[in-house]
């Protein structure tokens, strides 16, 4: 959570939401990709930090499923974000703040719960939730 967390620091300071993420090996834990947001530099509503690091490493290793990986976000995934997760069948999703507005995992959707949903990875949250949660509102208190 550490690495997301100096993604999203990172993000910030490039004026995007500050969200950062990480997609390691399921086994030995080596970092496999590292992201922040990038939707404002990018002009795209799909360049989530979770979006990017999935990408990045199905395209390196030429394939669309990576059931051998972890994922740590510093938010609760969105539901597009959420969507990607399953299906890349990543293993396992952890992450650090709550959110009850646009997440999709615990709150609204619970996307996870559908019977729709055909990968449930295993979830744990609340993972360095203060710190998280802060790097968010420094940034948007600094926009108001």
């Amino acid at each position: 959570m550490r690495l997301a967390l100096e993604e999203a620091r990172i993000g910030a300071e490039r004026g995007e939401v500050p969200v950062g993420a990480v997609l390691v090996d399921s086994e030995t834990g080596e970092v496999l990709a590292r992201a922040h947001n990038r939707v404002e530099a990018d002009t795209d509503p799909t360049a989530h930090a979770e979006i990017l690091v999935i990408r990045e490493v199905a395209r390196r290793r030429g394939e669309k499923r990576l059931v051998d990986c972890d994922i740590y976000v510093t938010l609760e995934p969105c539901t597009m974000c959420a969507a990607a997760i399953s299906f890349a069948r990543l293993k396992r999703l952890y992450f650090g703040a709550y959110d009850p507005k646009g997440g999709a995992v615990v709150h609204a959707a619970r996307f996870y719960e559908q019977p729709t949903c055909h990968h449930r990875p295993e979830v744990v949250g609340g993972i360095d939730e203060a710190e998280c949660g802060e790097v968010l509102r420094a940034f948007f208190r600094a926009r108001r």
